[in-house]
């Protein structure tokens, strides 16, 4: 019978992988303590060793660490599917998978709603200082310190990245309602009526008062906002990033804040998560949450079951319809 390894947590979903997956191979599930372990349970004779897929949830790096080059390459010779939980896939090395014959699909279309609002509310508490004034409730401040807040309408809201969380975040604010730009590689086929279009990276930004970043994190997009991209922001303009931490820079954004060409932030990710960088909560005009996008019941829901239907199709088909770009 064939194998499957779940390799990393499953909260919502285990009726569903009685029902999708274990008719169709045994299920074997993560018991490694170590990635020094895990290499070896993979080995020929290992309890991994005949396993053809994997679904692969983020959870799993804390006791085997990233699917990087090295840990990619000591799969199972077997291994052809990689299933992962998450619409963000930085912690594969797709180049590795490629060099393996290996695919890898991911859980776009999950994740949008619970990323989008998360969004949303960064780009309102950011603009009227909900989250200083909420601080300053709690300490007996009351509006003490507070500056003139802007009206969400007042402004133009440039989304990076238009894919369906991006497009999510857009239709969201559309009730205040926002003027809405976007930039992306190509125009987008789904384009609603009210966004505009700019294929030019630096004339998108110079539109823009409030960039929302929605780009997956690769090589191109590491760094892809840097100093001279958010010096071209209009002066008193907004960032909220939702996406990676490591697509912003994030001491050009520090720098721009203390000098007071960004009016705001909110962010939701970090470059070293965990771990914060100690400056950002020193500015109160910046909203931080712990990378929250996705933690609600019904986005994990979704994310496990687009996930373990990917590893399904495999299975069925030997193909998922979720392959990630660098790999289709």
């Amino acid at each position: 019978m064939l194998k499957v390894l779940i390799c990393g947590n499953i909260v919502w979903a285990h009726k569903d992988v009685e029902t999708m997956i274990s008719p169709l191979a045994e299920v074997l599930n993560l018991s490694s303590m170590s990635r020094a372990e895990f290499c070896q349970d993979c080995k020929p004779g290992g309890k991994y060793s005949e396993i053809m897929g994997i679904y692969r949830h983020n959870s799993s790096s804390s006791k085997i660490g990233t699917y990087d080059a090295e840990l990619v390459h000591s799969l199972p010779s077997g291994v052809k599917w990689i299933a992962h939980n998450g619409s963000g896939y930085d912690q594969i090395d797709i180049e590795a998978c490629r060099a393996r014959g290996i695919l890898v699909s991911n859980t776009p279309g999950a994740v949008d709603d619970g990323t989008a609002t998360t969004a949303l509310y960064l780009i309102i508490s950011a603009l009227r200082q909900f989250a200083r004034a909420e601080k300053n409730l709690a300490g007996g401040d009351w509006k003490r310190g507070l500056t003139p807040a802007h009206d969400p309408s007042s402004r133009t809201l440039g989304i990076l990245g238009f894919g369906g969380i991006g497009l999510r975040a857009a239709e969201l604010t559309r009730g205040f309602p926002m003027r809405v730009v976007y930039h992306s590689r190509k125009r987008a086929v789904n384009e609603p009526e009210w966004a505009e279009y700019y294929a030019d990276f630096k004339e998108f930004l110079e539109a823009t008062d409030i960039l929302s970043i929605h780009v997956p994190l690769n090589m191109e997009t590491c760094g892809l906002v840097g100093e001279k991209e958010i010096r071209t922001l209009r002066k008193g303009s907004v960032i909220v990033n939702t996406a990676r931490g490591k697509i912003l820079d994030e001491d050009a954004l520090i720098r721009a804040l203390a000098d007071g060409h960004l009016y705001a932030a909110g962010l939701d990710v970090y470059p070293d998560e965990p771990k914060i960088n100690p400056k950002l909560l020193t500015f109160p005009n910046v909203t931080l949450l712990p990378h929250m996008g996705t933690e609600t019941e019904e986005s994990q829901h979704r994310m496990e079951i687009r996930a373990l239907q990917n590893l399904q199709d495999y299975l069925k088909g030997g193909k998922g319809k979720d392959i990630v770009p660098e790999l289709r």
